[in-house]
C-alpha cells in the first residue's frame, strides 16, 4: 500500500506515521505538512506545501494512493467558530478535493475526536461534525472518520508532552473505554484500506476492533 498522512509532527499524526513505517504492506509513505516532520526512512517521502487550501501546483504528487490518514487538527481554545472553521472544515476539505482529483480510489480518513456532532452544543463538535458530513460525499472509494478519544503513546514518539506520558496511561487504566492505544489507531487505519469496515464513524470499540482484524 501507499499512504499519505498529514499532520505527522502532532501527537496523532506521528503515531500513524510510526505503525505506517513499521508495517510490511505499507511500501510507501508521503508526509504532507508546512514542515518537515523530522524523521527519516526509505519508505518515506515528504511534501511540504504552504497551505492545504493551495493544492493545485502539487495534485500531481498526490496521485496513486490507496489510502490517506488525515490527521492534521488544531485546538479550538481561543478561536470563534469562523477561524475554527476555516483551520478545520475547510483546509480538509480542500485537501480531500485536491486528492480526490487525482486519486479517486484512495480511502479517505479522517481524525476526528469523540463527541463529534454536527448538532452538538459544543462549537468544535459542530464543526467536526460537519466536516464528517461532507467528506463522506466527495466520492471516494471509501470514506472514514475515527473518533479515538484518549490515546496512549507508542514507543519511539517524540512529540508527546511529559504529562501526556504520565496521564494518558492512569486514564487508560481508569476509563478504558475511552482509551485506544496509537498502535491501534494506526493499525486500525492501515486495516480499514486493506478490508474496510461496516461503518464510516469509528469509535473507540470499533477502532479496537478494526486493530485487531
Amino acid at each position: 500500500m501507499k499512504i499519505i498522512i498529514t499532520g505527522a509532527t502532532g501527537y496523532v499524526g506521528e503515531g500513524v506515521l510510526l505503525e505506517c513505517l513499521d508495517h510490511p504492506e505499507v511500501e510507501q509513505v508521503l508526509v504532507v505538512g508546512r514542515r518537515s516532520c523530522g524523521c527519516t526512512h526509505p519508505k518515506l517521502k515528504e511534501l511540504l506545501v504552504p497551505d492545504f487550501i493551495q493544492l493545485d501546483e502539487h495534485k500531481d504528487r498526490l496521485r496513486g494512493y490507496d489510502g490517506c490518514f488525515f490527521c492534521a487538527g488544531v485546538s479550538s481554545v481561543g478561536k470563534d467558530e469562523a477561524t475554527y472553521t476555516h483551520l478545520t472544515y475547510d483546509t480538509t476539505l480542500a485537501f480531500a478535493r485536491a486528492l480526490h482529483q487525482v486519486s479517486p480510489q484512495a480511502v479517505f480518513t479522517y481524525v476526528s475526536g469523540a463527541g463529534t456532532d454536527p448538532d452538538g452544543r459544543q462549537m468544535w463538535a459542530r464543526v467536526k461534525g460537519r466536516t464528517e458530513q461532507d467528506l463522506a460525499t466527495l466520492g471516494f472509494k471509501r470514506q472514514f472518520n475515527f473518533r479515538p478519544g484518549i490515546m496512549t503513546v507508542t514507543p519511539g514518539m517524540k512529540n508527546p508532552k511529559w504529562w501526556m506520558r504520565a496521564l494518558v496511561p492512569v486514564f487508560g487504566l481508569v476509563m478504558p473505554w475511552v482509551t485506544c492505544s496509537m498502535k491501534q489507531v494506526g493499525l486500525a487505519m492501515i486495516h480499514a484500506v486493506q478490508r474496510g469496515y461496516p461503518k464510516n464513524v469509528l469509535e473507540v470499540k470499533d477502532i479496537k476492533a478494526l486493530a485487531k482484524a
